[in-house]
């Protein structure tokens, strides 16, 4: 019997602190630096972002975003034989804040690492475990998207501060008869490193390089909706299926304009977008589980849909996933 996979629940958290586009504003323009609420919302579609505080680290927002997919696909976490954790900001250089999520759910045992590859890093995750539990290597996954991207943004810099913010999303994804996930189409190509990039690294007990983020937007913007389109579509040609059979697009969530242009890219009206970047602002790898938690738990997603998850980020990397609900 072929082995599949099915995502069973899902889970997602953000931090209290909810900054609007009014307070960031007001807040750099303490410091000399002007924005307004009218500048972030027509060029990115952002009205608000959540900040964490200072003590809570990345796994601290994955631990509750976990329980919730757990709770939501009815497993206790001592069912999971694997967590991947996709993260651009961890707890430490290391451990993996995979095992620091792992202790803080009580279970010990299972394989747990943390995946890179910045704003794709979910739906590469997933990719992962769909392809571990399909060779029987797990069962039951946990796939964590999780970040604090605050802690490495430029507040002088007001055309990338004013993008990101903090959270997690979680799938529980389970060995199933029936296939879940359909199809799945990953890329990277190094040599567009500089034009997003965090160019700074721990040498010697200091800091060596420039901790903070650094991005080119309009080649970022050139090349996602390109590559995302091509993703999307070498996905649907693996899964034997076309545009049509499409019920939700949804999307890294990073600037209104990128997420629309792949849309229509695709010939999907625009009511079949899931849109949680106006509240959420980017939150990298945990803006897609975010933005599915949401569809799911609002009642747009429901059992039977067939969703388009793709993502676009540093390295560059990008890739998308095709799966029935």
């Amino acid at each position: 019997m072929t082995r599949y996979s099915r995502i069973t629940g899902t889970g997602s958290y953000l931090p209290p602190k909810r900054v609007t586009n009014a307070q960031l504003a007001a807040q750099l323009g303490e410091r000399g630096i002007e924005t307004s609420d009218d500048w972030i919302v027509e060029r990115t579609g952002i009205r608000a972002r959540h900040f964490a505080e200072p003590e809570v680290a990345t796994s601290d927002l994955a631990v509750h975003a976990a329980r919730n997919a757990l709770e939501a696909a009815g497993r206790q976490a001592s069912e999971i034989d694997l967590i991947i954790v996709a993260t651009s900001t961890p707890d430490m250089v290391f451990p993996s804040s995979a095992t620091i999520l792992q202790n803080k759910l009580g279970v010990a045992g299972c394989p747990a690492f943390d995946l890179q590859a910045v704003c794709s890093g979910f739906v590469y995750a997933l990719t992962v475990a769909d392809s571990m539990i399909k060779s029987g290597a797990a069962s039951k996954a946990l796939v964590v998207g999780a970040e604090v991207f605050s802690r490495i943004l430029d507040f002088t810099d007001r055309t990338t501060c004013v993008l990101f913010g903090d959270g997690a999303g979680a799938v529980v994804l389970e060995a199933s008869d029936t296939p879940g996930i359909l199809a799945s189409d990953l890329h990277a190509d190094g040599k567009h490193v500089e034009i997003l990039c965090v160019p700074g690294t721990v040498f010697g007990g200091k800091v060596h390089g420039n901790p903070l983020l650094r991005m080119d937007g309009q080649a970022v913007f050139k090349l996602a909706v390109g590559v995302l389109e091509e993703a999307a579509r070498a996905t649907l040609a693996k899964a034997g299926k076309t545009e049509a059979d499409i019920d939700w697009l949804i999307p890294h969530q990073a600037n209104i304009r990128i997420m629309q242009g792949t849309a229509k890219k695709l010939k999907l009206p625009m009511d079949k977008l899931v849109v949680t970047v106006d509240e959420h602002g980017n939150t990298s790898a945990a803006s897609i589980p975010l933005a599915l938690d949401a569809a799911v738990r609002s009642g747009k997603v429901r059992k039977g849909d067939t969703l388009m998850l793709e993502g676009v980020g540093g390295g560059f990397t990008w890739g998308a996933v095709l799966l029935d609900f």
